[in-house]
């Protein structure tokens, strides 16, 4: 198991929710391990030390998913 284990936020575009314990769920874009950003939605503690399980995207694939929650009539 690899202990270097790196990422930075690069951008920060919101906040989609928060839990009583003050862990947000965001959108970022994330570099991970020193790669190139990439869109990502998870669940970050307040230092933004620890996270949950989220979902990484390319600019294709969030692209695809904003051109489908632009068709739901909510």
């Amino acid at each position: 198991m690899a202990d270097d284990f790196s990422f930075k936020i690069i951008d920060s575009f919101g906040v989609l929710s928060e839990s009583k314990a003050g862990w947000k769920t965001e959108l970022n874009t994330v570099s991970w391990g020193d790669r190139p950003a990439k869109y990502d939605i998870r669940s970050w503690s307040p230092d933004h030390q620890k996270m949950g399980k989220g979902v990484t995207m390319t600019k294709e694939e969030i692209t695809a998913l904003r051109d489908l929650l632009n068709k739901l009539e909510l």
